[in-house]
């Protein structure tokens, strides 16, 4: 704790924009112990961590805790401000939000990380911090300290695109598509070594994504883990199909949430999709995505 002795929060004042709250600073923080979470809406970190912030923030809140999330886009599409607000709705957040979209908040706390948090105590200086998922026992006591309180530890279990990884058989790491961050694509859907991707159809190659060009294109790639998701996006108001197959057939009872058994789903809003949840040994597989219409995008895949 000495290493964050005297070094005070930066202000918000670079936010672009508030949500769930009016503007808060100095003077609406102060005597509060301020739990600040960076975050975007399509990092499976993130998505996996924010089950133990929400419950932070609830249990906590009349203690004296506010916790301040602050939304730093990873990809283009997080710009959208309406976007933001949906990811509040989906994952029911009801503790201010500042929406940094130039990244002023990000730099003034000098931060590098998705998810990161920064733990302050009532006088506004930086008691702790922590970037990525885990440590979670640690991070709530840490708050338990500040607020000058000890009780049992809050109850909290992920579900959907939010359950914990399966560390244990995770073989996979989160991957890029796009040509800027590009990693570990493989010559053809037919001859994949694991870890690898590949398309089929017609793509266009952009920095961050790759987007469909014709109905019936397709991406697979082989994996190990229990969970596979990926960050897909389609033009606004745009409604695009999907199929899913897992090693060439219908997943079944190892759906995602994002597909039905037949592998079946739809394409709309940027966000991270779930695509299979194992119900088996963890094992290497292929999965393989087929979008029905042109228009898709494809950011990453991500596993757990």
């Amino acid at each position: 704790m000495s290493l964050f002795e005297r070094v005070r929060m930066p202000s918000f004042a670079g936010a672009t924009e508030w949500l769930n709250s009016e503007p808060l600073g100095p003077a609406e923080l102060r005597g509060h112990v301020v739990l600040v979470n960076f975050w975007t809406w399509t990092c499976i970190n993130w998505l996996r961590q924010e089950p133990y912030v929400r419950a932070w923030s609830r249990a906590y809140r009349d203690d004296g805790l506010i916790v301040v999330g602050v939304h730093t886009p990873e990809f283009t599409f997080e710009h959208d401000v309406d976007g933001v607000r949906r990811a509040n709705e989906e994952r029911e957040i009801d503790y201010p939000v500042v929406v940094d979209n130039d990244y002023a908040v990000w730099s003034a706390f000098a931060n590098h990380y998705w998810p990161a948090l920064y733990f302050v105590d009532t006088g506004g200086v930086i008691r702790d911090q922590h970037f990525g998922e885990g440590r979670y026992e640690e991070s709530e006591r840490s708050i338990q300290k500040l607020l000058g309180v000890e009780r049992e530890l809050v109850p909290v279990e992920g579900t959907g695109v939010e359950a914990a990884a399966d560390w244990d058989h995770l073989g996979t790491p989160e991957t890029y598509l796009g040509y800027a961050r590009r990693e570990r694509s493989g010559s053809s859907p037919g001859h994949l070594g694991l870890n690898q991707w590949a398309l089929a159809g017609g793509w266009t190659n952009g920095p961050e994504h790759v987007v469909l060009d014709e109905a019936g294109g397709s991406i697979a790639f082989r994996f190990h883990a229990r969970d596979a998701h990926a960050v897909l996006s389609a033009r606004p108001g745009a409604s695009i199909p999907f199929r899913v197959l897992l090693d060439g057939e219908p997943p079944g009872a190892s759906h995602g949430v994002d597909v039905d058994e037949d592998g079946n789903g739809v394409l709309r809003d940027g966000r991270m999709y779930q695509l299979v949840r194992a119900h088996d040994a963890v094992r290497d597989r292929t999965l393989e995505i087929t979008f029905l219409e042109a228009g898709a995008e494809a950011y990453s895949f991500t596993f757990g």
